[in-house]
């Protein structure tokens, strides 16, 4: 299983399923993350939190708790 939290900057990747319960995931998709749209990843901060991504022509930053929850492909 291949998380967004490991796609390296400039690539761009495919939400195959959101994991998470309840209100976590809720917030994540209420986001527009959801399955089958696409996330670029623009950048990661120096320490590797919060990664910057586009998701449907809009710019959003992700924890790296809340990468690890969104499967990819």
């Amino acid at each position: 299983m291949r998380t967004l939290k490991e796609v390296k900057v400039g690539q761009t990747c495919t939400v195959k399923r959101v994991h998470g319960e309840g209100a976590l995931r809720r917030r994540i998709m209420d986001m527009g993350i959801t399955k089958g749209v696409e996330i670029y990843v623009r950048k990661v901060a120096p320490l590797g939190d919060p990664i910057e991504i586009t998701v449907r022509d809009y710019e959003l930053s992700v924890r790296k708790n809340d990468a690890e929850l969104i499967e990819v492909e």
